[in-house]
C-alpha cells in the first residue's frame, strides 16, 4: 500500500479515475445512446438514421468524456470531503444551525449537494459536447466535425456571443436534468456502499460491488428523469433556440404525454449498464491509483 506521503493525493486519484471511467463508459455504450437520441428526435427514429451509423458523432464523445467526468469527480470528492469535515466539526457553523435538535445534516445530504455541484462543473464540458454529438447522432450532420464547423460558420451572422450561446444551447435544461439525476443516483450508490461496508467489515467495496450498486441507482434515476432528458434532447436538436417552457407546451400539444417517455427503455438500459461500468471502473481506478487495494 502506498504511504500517504508518497502516494497520489485524493484530487489526483479522482481526476485520473474519473477521466478513465468517463471514457470507458461513453465509448462502450455509445450505440445505445445514439438509438435513444434518435427515438427522442422530433424528426422520428428512422428519418434521424434508424439503426444506421450508430457511432455517428463519436468523435465529440472521445474529446469530451475524460475532462467532463474528471471535472465531476474532482468536484464531487472535494465538496463531499468539505461537507463531511464541516458536519464533524463539533462547534462548526452547521452544528449551531440545528442546535437543540439533536442532529445535524446526514451523509445523503452531503452526497446530494456534492453530486449536484459536480454536475454543474462537468456541464461546462458536457453541454457543448452533447450539442455537437447529438446533431451528428440525429443525422443532421455527417460527423461531429461537420456539426462543429456548421456552428462555428454562423459567426458571421450571429457573432462570437451567438456561437457561444449555440454551443451551450440547452445548458439550463441539462442542469435541470442532471441535478435531480445525481441527487437520486449518488445518495443511493453511496448508501448501498455504506451498507455493504458495514455488513462485510471491509473499509472499501470491490469494483464489482460498486458497479452493481451503480447499476441499480442509475436505473432508478434514469427512469425518473426521462421527461427532462426528452426536453433536453429536443432543445439541442431544434433548428432555432426556444425556451424550455414553450417547448414543453409544444411537445405536449403535438404529441401528448407519451412523448415525454420516448426512449425510456434504451435510456434505463443504457444508464443501468453505464452505471455499472462507470462507477465500477471509477471505484477500481480510484482504489488502484490511491493504493487502497
Amino acid at each position: 500500500m502506498a504511504s500517504p506521503s508518497s502516494g497520489p493525493t485524493p484530487f489526483t486519484s479522482a481526476l485520473l479515475a474519473g477521466a478513465f471511467a468517463g471514457t470507458t463508459v461513453d465509448l462502450s455504450l455509445y450505440p445505445v445512446d445514439t438509438l435513444k437520441t434518435r427515438l427522442q428526435s422530433s424528426a422520428g427514429f428512422y428519418p434521424s438514421g434508424g439503426f444506421r451509423g450508430v457511432y455517428a458523432g463519436v468523435g465529440s464523445a472521445v474529446v469530451g468524456s475524460a475532462p467532463g467526468a474528471a471535472f465531476f469527480f474532482v468536484t464531487y470528492e472535494a465538496v463531499k470531503l468539505r461537507l463531511r469535515l464541516l458536519r464533524e466539526k463539533e462547534n462548526g457553523r452547521w452544528s449551531r444551525w440545528e442546535k437543540g435538535t439533536g442532529k445535524g445534516w446526514t451523509e445523503p445530504v452531503e452526497h446530494m449537494v456534492a453530486a449536484s455541484t459536480g454536475e454543474v462543473a462537468a456541464c461546462a464540458v458536457r453541454v457543448p459536447t452533447e450539442v455537437v454529438k447529438q446533431r451528428a447522432q440525429a443525422a443532421q450532420h455527417p460527423s461531429s466535425m461537420a456539426a462543429l464547423r456548421f456552428i462555428l460558420a454562423q459567426r458571421a451572422d450571429i457573432g462570437i456571443a451567438g456561437v457561444w450561446r449555440e454551443m451551450y444551447r440547452g445548458w439550463g435544461i441539462t442542469i435541470m436534468r442532471e441535478v435531480p439525476f445525481t441527487a437520486i443516483q449518488f445518495p443511493l450508490w453511496e448508501g448501498m456502499k455504506a451498507w455493504r461496508r458495514k455488513n462485510t467489515g471491509r473499509p472499501q467495496v470491490s469494483a464489482i460491488e460498486s458497479g452493481a450498486f451503480g447499476s441499480i441507482a442509475g436505473a432508478v434515476a434514469a427512469g425518473l428523469t426521462t421527461p427532462l432528458d426528452v426536453l433536453k434532447t429536443r432543445m439541442m436538436l431544434a433548428k432555432e433556440r426556444q425556451a424550455a417552457m414553450s417547448l414543453f407546451v409544444q411537445i405536449w400539444r403535438e404529441s401528448g404525454p407519451k412523448a415525454f417517455v420516448a426512449g425510456l427503455g434504451p435510456r434505463v438500459m443504457w444508464i443501468s449498464a453505464g452505471g455499472a461500468i462507470f462507477l465500477g471502473t471509477y471505484e477500481w481506478s480510484y482504489n488502484s491509483i490511491s493504493g487502497t487495494i
